[in-house]
């Protein structure tokens, strides 16, 4: 095996997996250690990898034939596809170990983990050798410095201690900071509940509700509960409305309904008026939210717009021109202007010269199959929404209607189970 011969396992995390022709395989979420007898340093079992499709699988350590910097390379391109379930002797490093409180066993020091070195043995075997820590303090000063200490100079480790104390969350988090919010949530589905929540309490509630948007529904309906009903209406304020509105179609009427009353009523009106259509109509699917400007404004405004990093490609793909007010439910409905249209004309120009005023609209109560032909007959990744007095209510985006299309549970299913997929070279 090339490579490094001792690694942090934080460094390890979001690092691509190849197979030996270069194929990419995935990405590595988390190690696999089993535990150990007495003081003996638990062996590095695999790698949690997660392929394209978001299938979390294991690949064993003796499928690795280098750890690089930049990349981990297998010595075969052909895996096992079977989804990882974790085993009761196993720990997550990542997920469970980051974080756990600690003590030295020669000087009694309480510590908290914060990270942990893997080494190669002549045998080639992966061992978690060493731990990183600080001190805990439980004061609010500066933290102390990191020491490195070997695995048998620290005590709190086993499995039973992991899984039953209160962990925090500071390393892990520092993991998901550079993760998609897709990603994240594919990694919180996949930590056991206590880690799990230990997690959601220390996100902060713009993050939590991006993540919460990108879990399956069992998940969002379980983390709603668990928050308290307080904090559960802070996140839904947080999260597009569109979003706010599917979670809240699955709750019962009385849980569905407070929350609504702790959001604030600027927040909540645009996700009870989603409420108010089927889940599977055109007013059910739309965004509250897409951009409009009025026929005075200029080019450069609504280019100006669109470049906002929290616009997805797709509501950015399309500005809609209406009478005052701009907010939905808007004046009389002008027309649209593609993004290709506003890269071509001059910047001082106004977009009321621009309009398309020919598209078809859709009706809020447009069925989900209508959507879809919609779609694919005018060749669009976005689309009007009007009501019969020609107000823009919102609009439908194409990832809305592949939400609807896949099937139920897509968000925790990636391939199909096969035993082995042979990666081609």
């Amino acid at each position: 095996m090339g490579g490094a011969t001792r690694v942090y396992a934080a460094q390890l995390a979001g690092l691509g997996v190849f197979g030996p022709d270069g194929e990419s395989i995935g990405k590595v979420r988390d190690l696999v250690a089993g535990l150990r007898i007495a003081r003996q340093a638990p062996r590095v079992l695999g790698l949690v990898v997660e392929l394209v499709t978001r299938r979390r699988i294991f690949v064993p350590m003796l499928r690795v034939n280098a750890i690089e910097p930049n990349a981990i390379t297998l010595a075969t391109g052909s895996v096992n596809l079977r989804r990882f379930h974790q085993r009761p002797n196993e720990l997550l490093v990542l997920g469970e170990m980051l974080d756990a409180r600690v003590r030295q066993r020669s000087t009694d020091a309480e510590l908290v983990v914060v990270d942990a070195a893997m080494e190669q043995t002549r045998t080639r075997d992966w061992l978690i050798a060493r731990l990183a820590v600080r001190e805990r303090t439980g004061r609010l000063t500066r933290r102390g410095p990191v020491q490195v200490l070997p695995w048998d100079e620290v005590s709190g480790l086993g499995l039973a201690e992991i899984t039953g104390q209160p962990q925090g969350a500071q390393q892990l988090l520092a993991v998901f900071d550079t993760m998609r919010a897709v990603d994240v949530a594919s990694a919180l589905h996949e930590l056991p509940p206590k880690r799990r929540y230990e997690v959601v309490d220390a996100l902060d509630d713009e993050r939590l509700a991006d993540v919460i948007e990108e879990l399956p529904e069992d998940d969002q309906k379980d983390l709603l509960t668990y928050l308290g009903e307080d904090r559960a209406a802070d996140v839904l304020e947080a999260m597009n409305p569109d979003d706010a509105a599917d979670v809240l179609g699955e709750l019962s009427e009385r849980h569905k309904n407070r929350l609504l009353e702790l959001m604030e009523p600027e927040e909540s009106a645009p996700v009870r008026r989603l409420l108010a259509y089927s889940y599977d109509t055109a007013g059910g699917l739309m965004t509250p939210e897409p951009v409009v400007l009025t026929p005075d404004a200029t080019i450069a405004e609504a280019l100006a717009l669109v470049r906002n990093p929290d616009l997805t490609p797709a509501s950015a793909s399309m500005v809609f021109v209406c009478r005052p007010p701009s907010a939905t439910p808007t004046g009389r409905y002008l027309g649209c202007v593609h993004i290709q249209q506003l890269l071509r004309e001059p910047p001082s120009h106004l977009v009321a010269g621009a309009v398309d005023a020919d598209l078809a609209r859709l009706p809020p109560t447009a069925s989900l199959g209508e959507v879809t032909r919609y779609f694919a007959a005018y060749n669009l990744v976005c689309a009007p929404v009007v009501d019969d007095q020609e107000h823009l209510l919102g609009a439908v985006t194409v990832d809305d209607v592949l939400d609807h299309l896949l099937p139920e549970g897509w968000r925790e299913t990636g391939l199909p189970e096969t035993e082995e997929l042979d990666q081609p070279g």
